[in-house]
């Protein structure tokens, strides 16, 4: 039997932004899939208020799963873990 994913609070209008601006996005895919001028990019949506500390850029312990680290390592196709919309702009190289 599956579960569900805990899904943050800012990918639903992370995603409706996405698809505005005519960008193919898939859910589900830890987090999302984006595809934009035959290219494919692979997103982990964090919350910013849930997985920063103070300074706002060090990351929570335990904020980033160790599956996701190893996967920011290892993979050889494009894979970010990002907080909003101009970040995911930013990595698809949309300004």
């Amino acid at each position: 039997m599956g579960y569900r994913a805990k899904v943050d609070t800012n990918q639903a209008d992370i995603v409706s932004d996405l698809r505005k601006m005519g960008i193919s996005v898939a859910v589900s895919h830890d987090d999302i899939l984006c595809g934009w001028r035959n290219r494919t990019f692979w997103f982990e949506i964090k919350d910013p208020a849930k997985c920063f500390l103070a300074d706002g850029v060090t990351y929570k312990k335990g904020a980033i799963k160790k599956s996701q680290s190893k996967l920011r390592a290892t993979w050889q196709g494009h894979y970010s873990v990002v907080t909003s919309t101009d970040e995911i702009l930013y990595e698809m190289g949309i300004t």
